[in-house]
């Protein structure tokens, strides 16, 4: 399989799976080259029930949001205005499904290669990020978050020990006040406030 987040050539093969994230179920469909096409996986459940979600208001990012589950969860569980970007056009089709498919009407998807095409300013930013893109994919996603957040605007992330979770909150404490939420088998959920 290819990456997946570079995957037009992969044949189609849509798939549905049905979970619970904080007591509410949601249907997902995923297809080939897409992150986590069998079922949701353990760092963005992790991000979504340590984040306080029912806290959130105005408006939110996702970024690099996959088949919608972040952007979904947080449309569903509140009255936030969220939006979902990633560069996998799969995987925003999948979303525009999933949107409909879970009943949310106050999410939007576009397509934007990290914040390329983004020209908003937002109260909250939340990703997993693509840690298999690269470092310098992820660090241009996390460190480049002041840009578009609001004044006193949060980012929330999610990152394995193993996949740089330390020396990241070390690299941004340079330009946020930064807090680790939680640990869950090595999965650091990460809070960051622009100074």
């Amino acid at each position: 399989m290819g990456q997946y987040f570079t995957n037009e050539d992969l044949p189609s093969e849509i798939v549905k799976y049905n979970t619970k994230v904080l007591d509410n179920e949601f249907i997902f469909n995923t297809d080939n080259g897409v992150f986590s096409k069998r079922k949701l996986d353990f760092g963005t459940r992790v991000l979504l029930e340590n984040i306080p979600i029912n806290e959130l208001s105005g408006s939110v990012l996702d970024v690099g949001c996959g088949y919608g589950v972040i952007s979904i969860v947080i449309g569903k569980l509140t009255n936030t205005s969220v939006t979902g970007i990633d560069v996998n056009r799969r995987a925003l089709h999948l979303a525009e499904m999933n949107k409909k498919e879970n009943h949310v009407s106050n999410v939007t998807f576009l397509e934007s290669n990290c914040y390329e095409n983004i020209n908003d300013k937002y109260d909250y930013i939340i990703t997993n990020p693509p840690i298999r893109a690269g470092k310098k994919i992820v660090y241009e996603i996390i460190m480049n978050t002041k840009n578009y957040l609001n004044p006193g605007g949060e980012l929330y992330l999610v990152i394995h020990k193993d996949q740089g979770a330390k020396s990241a909150v070390k690299d941004l404490e340079k330009y946020y006040e930064v807090s680790i939420i939680n640990k869950i088998k090595g999965f650091f959920v990460i809070k960051c406030i622009f100074r």
